[in-house]
């Protein structure tokens, strides 16, 4: 085999991969783990159970590929947009991460919430995604993803408000008043300002960003969702 045909069949087995995790997502969403057998698996996604154990190993493999697949989705979804100035940056980040809580419901309950029981490598997942984005919002706040251990709580605190508030809120969707994404991203803007500023009381080496930097350029698309009166 040559190195065209190589590359081909690489890329046709990357495509396939990503097929079964995109219906592994699906049906997950809908089924709990322990639901689903591998059986039920490979009959919605319509190939033979082996061609997934080829691919996965294990239905448990299969879904932590699932679930870090999801990850890497909700970490380059939010951490994007890397050239914005920093504060620009940080709104980007939070819609980001909200517009993939909207359109990826099941993944990002997944995510947050620790996957199966208390499995300790969907666990680690969590972890890493969590750090990943403090990290990003450090990045946008501070020009650099290295913080002092106070500084870092704080920002898991506020974090950690965000992943409830984003759960009660994508389980609310055709609820009246509820609030757009625009709107709630307003909201957890002007919460992390508040973080932010109580953090430089505790880290002077941290000073959080200049305010009127915080309305400049397009941000106050972000203080109401137009679609509401």
């Amino acid at each position: 085999m040559n190195n065209s045909q190589q590359r081909g069949k690489t890329e046709r087995s990357q495509v396939r991969r990503a097929e079964l995790i995109a219906t592994g997502r699906k049906l997950f969403a809908d089924t709990s783990y322990d639901a689903l057998s591998m059986d039920d698996i490979a009959k919605q996604a319509g190939v033979a159970k082996g061609l997934i154990y080829y691919y996965f190993t294990s239905k448990r493999g299969y879904y932590l590929a699932i679930v870090e697949d999801s990850v890497n989705g909700l970490v380059a979804r939010a951490g994007g947009d890397t050239e914005l100035p920093a504060a620009e940056r940080v709104r980007r980040t939070i819609d980001g991460y909200l517009h993939y809580a909207e359109q990826h419901r099941a993944a990002y309950r997944t995510i947050v919430t620790g996957g199966v029981g208390s499995d300790a490598e969907v666990l680690a997942l969590r972890d890493a995604v969590r750090a990943e984005l403090v990290a990003t919002i450090a990045e946008g706040a501070y020009g650099h993803r290295d913080l002092p251990p106070l500084a870092r709580l704080a920002l898991v605190g506020w974090l950690s408000g965000v992943e409830g508030t984003t759960l009660d809120w994508i389980g609310t969707e055709g609820e009246p008043d509820r609030p757009g994404r625009a709107e709630l991203g307003a909201l957890l803007v002007r919460q992390l300002r508040a973080t932010l500023t109580v953090i430089e009381e505790f880290v002077p080496q941290c000073p959080a960003p200049p305010p009127e930097a915080e309305t400049a350029g397009t941000g106050s698309d972000l203080r109401k969702d137009p679609s509401r009166p």
